[in-house]
């Protein structure tokens, strides 16, 4: 079974051109990848929450790196409480590290492939086409069938649907028509998601952030 933080990258890679594809990547891919960790260690018992607060349970390793060093982090507040939006942003810094676990174990289950290009024949770049597909259609069939029927879904499925409506994933699943038949019901599955809710103000809240005029 692949990781939230996995699957999110699967929706927001192109197939083809092995480039995410969700506007101002940077900054909504770490926002997303963040709270898919949380998520993560939420269903491991490690974390919960209620509407405001992630309160801490059990710090015993994980055995996958990327989640101890989230838990350790968290641990280091010293708080038994924090607001789930604080931290969001304590772990920003960690998001680009997620990513590169992330595509290290797709890499290595043969769902991507690393292609080393350079750009203009100088500046290096590297691309992750996806070359076994079958994960990526088992993703999107299944937010599809969820979204578009009155299927019961899996809390997995309703935590990975509230963080794609997030950063505008869905758009790449349904048709514009299926996307405007479906607004309710998608609204409805990703208010059931907490940790979901606070990436997408988090995201807001940098994109305002960043939007403003310099000051002089």
């Amino acid at each position: 079974m692949l990781s939230f933080a996995e699957e999110i990258y699967l929706l927001a890679l192109d197939d083809v051109t092995g480039k995410i594809t969700i506007p101002s990547k940077d900054i909504v891919l770490s926002s997303v990848l963040i709270g898919a960790v949380l998520c993560e260690l939420a269903f491991l018992n490690k974390i919960d929450n209620d509407q405001e607060f992630l309160y801490l349970l059990n710090t015993e390793s994980t055995g996958n790196p990327i989640l101890d060093e989230t838990l350790k982090i968290i641990q280091q507040t010293g708080q038994e409480k924090n607001t789930i939006y604080h931290c969001l942003k304590i772990l920003l810094p960690n998001a680009k590290r997620i990513e590169q676990d992330v595509l290290a174990h797709l890499i290595k289950r043969g769902i991507l492939k690393q292609i080393n290009e350079k750009i203009l024949w100088l500046f290096p770049a590297r691309r992750y086409p996806v070359i076994n597909n079958s994960e990526v259609k088992d993703v999107e069939t299944r937010l599809r069938e969820i979204i578009l029927t009155d299927s019961i879904p899996t809390p997995r499925d309703t935590v990975l649907i509230s963080l794609a409506h997030t950063c505008d994933l869905l758009e790449d699943i349904l048709s514009p028509r299926e996307l405007r038949r479906s607004t309710e019901r998608i609204e409805e599955l990703a208010k059931l998601d907490l940790v979901g809710q606070e990436v997408a103000q988090l995201i807001n809240q940098i994109n305002a952030f960043r939007s403003m005029p310099p000051y002089i």
